[in-house]
């Protein structure tokens, strides 16, 4: 089987995040992050993601095709960032991870945000992340 890495699928040609992903990446991702067989908060609102504390080197880093530059946000197809691959509540990547914007990284598995957007798909909400006691 492919290991999963960040986006990306090592050890396997075939599989394409530009595309649905296979059943048998699915299992895969959904033990690394409830993201990965979710992205709810992807495919929330045609107004998310917008670029909040990027600076213009930060978007060039962004394909341009993926840019909506007159709002100065993500491209969204249907209410669902372009960058969103796969099929929501399934299996989902994100095409551009390494560079997606500041309000994406801020979004956390079972945060108000998460909750939102999942409830608004008609999900469950995921509990809050437990945080490492600090010693």
């Amino acid at each position: 089987m492919a290991a999963v890495v960040g986006d990306t699928c090592e050890g396997s040609d075939d599989v394409d995040v530009g595309q649905a992903l296979p059943q048998t990446v699915a299992p895969v991702l959904a033990s690394q992050s409830p993201c990965q067989a979710c992205g709810a908060c992807c495919a929330h609102s045609a107004e998310w993601p917008r670029f909040t504390l990027e600076d213009d080197a930060d978007v060039a880093r962004l394909p341009a095709a993926l840019v909506d530059e007159k709002h100065w946000r993500m491209l969204s197809v249907a209410d669902r960032c372009a960058a969103l691959a796969g099929e929501v509540g399934v299996a989902t990547s994100c095409t551009v991870y390494e560079n997606r914007p500041v309000v994406c990284r801020d979004c956390q598995p079972g945060d108000d945000a998460c909750t939102m957007a999942r409830e608004g798909r008609g999900m469950a909400p995921l509990p809050p992340a437990i945080e490492p006691a600090m010693t």
